[in-house]
């Protein structure tokens, strides 16, 4: 799979981060990549990095959100900023480098929980 960074999106995310309030998440350990020939059905993607590299080798928790080019890019402004959102959402708010699942006892990822978030911002 090729893939590059994708200044553009982390402007987007940059945006989103202090609009939706998201104080939790550290923008500088947020990084973006667009790819190519990814073999997925996700217009998105969002990896966190596990706690074992915090505790073995000292590292700052970090996020990739990847979007897939093929898909991502065909979509609408609104469908790529509510596709930015649900990303977001998967980070909790301890920012430990895991990520939080669709369904949780006290969350929930899906498209109203995005819709309502989107209702929120200014413009971008």
């Amino acid at each position: 799979m090729k893939y590059q960074k994708a200044p553009d999106v982390k402007k987007i995310i940059d945006l989103l981060i202090a609009q939706l309030d998201f104080f939790h998440i550290k923008k500088r350990n947020v990084h973006c990549i667009r790819s190519f020939d990814a073999k997925t059905r996700a217009f998105a993607r969002i990896w966190g990095m596990a706690k074992l590299f915090k505790e073995v080798a000292g590292l700052e928790p970090n996020y990739i959100i990847e979007v897939n080019a093929k898909k991502f890019d065909k979509l609408s402004e609104k469908d790529q900023v509510k596709t930015l959102i649900h990303e977001l959402m998967h980070i909790p708010k301890t920012f430990s480098g895991a990520l939080l699942s669709h369904r949780g006892p006290h969350h929930r990822i899906n498209d109203r929980e995005v819709e309502k978030l989107l209702k929120t911002l200014k413009r971008l």
